[in-house]
């Protein structure tokens, strides 16, 4: 594995990127002012409401929210990784990606040459079945088969789907030419040897479906028996190519067929994805005989907002649910949804799509598809009795685990509060006795949560953070404000300031892209791209006397609540007694003004 890309890198590299000619080169901009606009990548809309600012190096849409820098934007738009999106950015320059000194070093120029040549290859394979669907002396055989699955012409060449000829060396003898060739077909598990050192193709008499990654690249086959004998479906093994836990079969054709995916559905096999595809329901996707995998979640979350699940109905259907719903738990956050659809007994995608066709699956898929937190519970009653405090018990403490793994704030809160009136029920007595425990904070000394959207003004804190992240500049121009100096345990969001305060302080030249950069890995990231969403035209028009006026305002706070803080106190020191009455002269100055 390459060593990690080096931070230093990163920043030039955002620096030498002018973000308008980036996005320009995928989504037509027009001049807007001092910015640029389009409608936006992410969502459907009929009017302008993405943005892109060449002063911030910064893009943001106000209809969906989707911000970012240049990075960012590959990384949404191109759906890449992170290190490709950075290798992307780097060919942009014409630029060599360095790699820092690690343990484990990259490939060597010869591996590279290596892989390249397994995908070549691999590609040349899916072509010879696809040609001896069309040419082989029993090609109607399969060709009937297609035919009774329903399969057209069409969706079989959009998928690729070809035969595997029953002889014993069809693959080897075309291209297994010299031992280093057959050596290759064996790594990549395209041939078999026996204990008489015999080699024979892997796949016989089959038909074939290629598996594609992200990229388009053929990594592997799955392969149908026609007849029966073996096993129904054949995958390829694991080679140095192909991580069946990292990939998803039409996952590359579903982000062909549509640039912004609105959802994502994952089946159980090949044919389901195929018959859904030529039904135009073409954002189908299936695991490649495994479980879905904590990778497999990542990948669907990266590429639509909107997971369905689409399970048989039977113990074996729902065990497999469940454990994607385990698996997806860390990577669940606002905004996105996750549901699950469970079919009749006897039922499958492929055959109830023929059966009702695409409208009334959909409406199936609309209308019966349980959210993420309904079949949570439904699934934990099941598994405990909530009839007696024991089961309770156990219950809450399953549940309670497994909410702490998800980081979505919101869905966290509703969860846990569901969970409360399992556990409690929803009476009129349990719903007051919880008004009054909340309604008995309101009168007591707390921190101010600057991640509590106030109803009628921002916060300081919010306020400040806000302009540091659209102007990076005001920390250097300003060099007496420096909120260092408060007090952190008396202002909830100080820490994330100051953090913010001091990166900013360190660089002259730095726009909202190094921010965003400096932030990703970073747990507080998170709440710097909530601030980011909030429409802040306001705060451009005069930042630098709303930058010192919400400084003020900042001591204030913590001087209020440093004086509510002692009054609550029963006894005081002398210390404390002087403090108190400077504070109380303080406030009556603050009053007066």
């Amino acid at each position: 594995m390459a060593g990690r890309i080096p931070r230093d890198f990163i920043d030039d590299l955002i620096a030498r990127t002018d973000i308008v000619e980036l996005v320009d080169s995928r989504v037509k901009l027009k001049k807007a002012g001092k910015n640029y606009q389009a409608c936006c990548p992410f969502h459907n809309e009929k009017s302008p409401s993405f943005t892109v600012s060449q002063e911030k190096q910064f893009y943001h849409c106000f209809g969906c929210g989707a911000h970012g820098n240049a990075i960012s934007f590959l990384l949404e738009y191109d759906r890449l990784e992170f290190p490709e999106a950075v290798e992307e950015l780097a060919r942009f320059h014409s630029l060599e990606v360095p790699r820092e000194q690690s343990n484990h070093t990259g490939p060597t120029p010869q591996q590279k040459a290596q892989i390249a040549d397994d995908y070549e290859l691999m590609e040349k394979v899916a072509r010879y079945f696809e040609q001896q669907l069309k040419s082989h002396e029993q090609k109607d055989k399969p060709i009937n088969y297609l035919k009774q699955r329903g399969l057209s012409g069409e969706i079989v060449k959009t998928f690729g789907i070809g035969y595997a000829p029953p002889e014993w060396d069809g693959v080897l003898s075309t291209f297994g030419a010299s031992p280093e060739k057959q050596q290759q077909l064996l790594d990549l598990k395209l041939i078999s040897e026996n204990d008489n050192r015999r080699r024979y193709d892997f796949f016989r008499d089959r038909i074939m479906f290629p598996i594609r990654d992200k990229r388009g690249r053929v990594i592997g086959f799955g392969g149908r028996v026609l007849e029966d004998g073996g096993p129904k479906y054949l995958n390829s093994p694991e080679t140095r190519i192909f991580h069946k836990g990292h990939e998803l079969y039409g996952f590359y054709q579903a982000r062909q067929a549509k640039r912004s995916l609105d959802r994502l559905m994952i089946v159980e096999g090949y044919m389901d994805v195929v018959a859904l595809g030529q039904f135009g329901i073409d954002y189908a996707v299936a695991s490649l005989g495994t479980s879905t995998t904590p990778e497999h979640v990542q990948m669907l979350f990266r590429a639509a907002p909107e997971i369905i699940c689409c399970y048989d109905g039977d113990r074996a259907g729902r065990e497999a649910a469940w454990r994607a719903l385990e698996n997806a738990l860390p990577f669940l956050k606002d905004g996105v949804q996750m549901k699950f659809l469970f079919l009749p007994d006897g039922e499958d995608p492929d055959t109830l799509v023929r059966q009702t066709g695409k409208e009334a699956f959909e409406a199936k898929l609309a209308n019966e598809s349980v959210p993420l937190s309904q079949f949570f519970f439904d699934n934990l009653v099941q598994r405990h009795d909530v009839g007696n405090n024991e089961g309770k018990a156990a219950l809450t403490k399953q549940a309670e685990e497994m909410i702490s793994k998800i980081h979505a704030e919101n869905l966290v809160k509703i969860l846990t509060e569901e969970l409360r009136k399992k556990i409690k029920g929803s009476s009129y007595q349990a719903d007051i006795l919880q008004d009054l425990k909340d309604a008995s904070q309101l009168g007591k000394p707390s921190k101010i949560d600057n991640n509590r959207p106030q109803r009628t003004t921002v916060s300081p804190v919010r306020k400040l953070i806000r302009l540091l992240l659209i102007n990076p500049g005001l920390a250097s121009s300003n060099p007496d404000i420096n909120p260092a100096v408060l007090d952190s345990s008396l202002i909830q969001g100080l820490s994330l300031l100051t953090k913010l305060h001091q990166f900013c302080s360190s660089k002259s030249e730095m726009n909202t892209g190094h921010v965003l950069e400096h932030f990703r890995e970073d747990p507080d990231g998170k709440h710097l791209n909530k601030l980011l969403q909030i429409d802040h035209d306001a705060d451009e028009r005069n930042p630098e006397k709303l930058y010192t006026d919400s400084f003020n305002r900042l001591i204030e706070q913590q001087l209020n609540a440093r004086f509510e803080q002692l009054r609550a106190k029963g006894q005081l020191s002398m210390d404390e007694k002087r403090e108190f009455m400077l504070l109380s002269q303080t406030k009556m100055t603050y009053s007066a003004e």
